[in-house]
């Protein structure tokens, strides 16, 4: 099967045009083929967010049908056939909307979208393959409709595809049609990490569900792949725990909760959009809320924090809930915390002071038993365990092998990390922490997760990384304007190969883009905030187009 890798000959040398300051001609018995290489002039990318690996384009414009269809083996896919009805909805909502029909005699370039999948596999994992080729043009034959064509090697990939495709579309006020400009289109894409992630606190704001499933949908719409679901903390426990009932008497009020329904829900939308969810139960600190409903797992009423290392129930507790857990979240990794343990409330409290003696344990000691018992417990559980960078920064030797260290408290982690052979994830809180309102999106656009890493095989155990919206200062009223468009800059770093997102002069190859995804995201929506004001998620200061705030 010869697929979207062989194209007509005739496409290809149109697609050599003045839009394309650099290329190679490669020259065979049957194909001329033209491989681009993006330059950092805003006159040679296409308004594609995140930038694809390689791509080429023409000068056509070519008309979408509102009857648009599904072929191909995708129509077998549940995945696909929503994720198909979901994006002619965006596509065409303003010809809807209008009551604008297609008459007999109306003719339309394109009136097909054939995906093409090549496994049937639908199991959701780290390091899926991802990546998807994408051909759009008219028909060769007079008077006969094209068609889109999505080729994957699986139905995640396909669903990246389908993005971009969305993308290219545009509705033309003029003609009241979805237009794609710039055609023929020949685009090869893959993404530059497995893990692409968003983590987002429900525990110090409470989010409903439905603004939870906004954000995982606009999450889609950059190619995210993880939600980090920091769900508890010292603030609340919100999350029903079948095991341990009372656990959730930690939630702030009892409206403010999520059922075990819900968070089946949440894993269950997400994965019909190619994202995994990643839940965080972070111990032994961060963990007051707990004893709400349990008291016994605090060290005493006066000192509620870290938990009570001396006691069997803690750690039950523990399994119970990791045992409940599992049951909904399939995702490989499980994130367990450990960082800010500050171990003064066992040294002072008179029956974990007398169990640390006992065991000849100081307070470090301690910690370092709370941490490698917890991800024994999950280790048991079929979960590769994630830590907080204190963790490795403290007893790196002790550490399971399969342990993934999260960095977040400055740069310089991931080499260290990587160094000792171990996985790590970037977060570094000066430049992801999108509740940090004062860094800009060039700031968080330039961050390099490979940074100070030079060996191959120790960028390999570099995951990818993740923005955070910590929720002290951020609830239902504001969350997704602190998340993007600044969360879409990370997207790209984390998706787009870094020669063709990254050189030049960013205002030119990326800002005018970014700017432009931003306002796509609020067509859809979503009401990201202006690109560039000094503070993120602060209003407009005067009147203005969407694109140049």
């Amino acid at each position: 099967m010869k697929g979207l890798w062989s194209l007509p000959i005739w496409f290809k040398v149109a697609a050599n045009t003045f839009f394309f300051t650099s290329f190679t001609l490669f020259l065979s018995s049957q194909t001329l083929a033209v491989t681009v290489k993006p330059t950092p002039s805003f006159n040679s990318l296409p308004f594609i967010w995140p930038l694809p690996k390689k791509f080429t384009f023409g000068n056509e414009s070519l008309s979408l049908d509102p009857k648009l269809s599904l072929s191909g083996n995708a129509v077998s896919s549940p995945i696909l056939r929503a994720a198909f009805d979901r994006y002619k909805e965006i596509l065409f909502k303003n010809i809807h909307h209008y009551g604008l029909v297609r008459t007999s005699e109306t003719v339309y370039d394109l009136a097909k979208l054939k995906i093409t999948v090549h496994s049937y596999s639908e199991e959701l994992q780290l390091g899926v393959d991802e990546s998807y080729s994408l051909f759009v043009s008219k028909a060769q034959v007079y008077s006969a409709a094209g068609e889109v064509k999505i080729e994957a090697k699986t139905v995640f990939g396909a669903l990246r595809g389908l993005e971009t495709f969305s993308q290219l579309c545009s509705f033309d006020y003029t003609t009241k049609t979805i237009q794609i400009y710039k055609a023929p289109w020949y685009i090869r894409d893959k993404p530059r990490f497995a893990y692409r992630g968003l983590l987002l606190d429900t525990s110090r704001h409470y989010l409903p569900i439905d603004v939870i499933k906004q954000i995982i949908e606009s999450m889609s719409y950059a190619k995210l792949n993880v939600l980090h679901w920091h769900v508890i903390d010292k603030q609340s426990f919100p999350l029903e725990v079948p095991s341990y009932p009372n656990l959730w008497k930690g939630s702030y009020t009892e409206w403010e909760r999520y059922t075990v329904e819900d968070a089946y829900e949440i894993v269950n939308f997400s994965k019909m959009r190619g994202i995994n969810v990643m839940p965080e139960v972070d111990v032994p600190g961060h963990a007051e809320s707990w004893g709400i409903g349990y008291p016994d797992l605090w060290p005493s009423t006066s000192c509620r924090e870290p938990l009570d290392v001396s006691k069997k129930f803690t750690f039950d507790v523990l399994s119970g809930i990791l045992t409940d857990l599992r049951k909904i979240f399939p995702f490989e990794l499980l994130h367990l915390g450990g960082d800010e343990v500050n171990t003064d409330c066992w040294t002072n409290t008179t029956q974990v002071k007398k169990w640390l003696q006992n065991y000849n344990l100081t307070g470090q000691d301690a910690y370092e038993y709370f941490v490698l018992k917890a991800q024994v417990i999950a280790l048991l559980k079929n979960w590769s365990p994630v830590n907080w960078e204190e963790t490795f920064n403290t007893f790196p030797t002790k550490l399971h092998p399969l342990t993934v260290v999260h960095n977040w408290l400055g740069p310089g982690v991931c080499p260290k990390v990587v160094a000792k052979g171990f996985r790590c994830i970037f977060s570094n809180q000066g430049v992801w922490y999108l509740d940090h309102v004062d860094i800009p999106w060039d700031v968080v656009y330039n961050a390099e997760p490979l940074e100070g890493i030079h060996k191959a095989s120790e960028q390999k155990l570099v995951l990818g990384g993740e923005v955070c919206i910590w929720a002290e200062n951020a609830d239902t009223s504001d969350v997704l304007q602190t998340i993007w468009p600044r969360a879409a800059a990370a997207a790209e770093r984390l998706w787009s190969q870094i020669d063709s997102s990254s050189g030049g002069n960013i205002n030119k190859s990326a800002l005018p883009r970014l700017q432009y995804f931003r306002c796509l995201l609020n067509r859809r929506g979503i009401p990201a905030a202006p690109v560039t004001n000094f503070y993120a998620r602060t209003a407009p200061t005067g009147p203005g187009s969407c694109y140049e705030q």
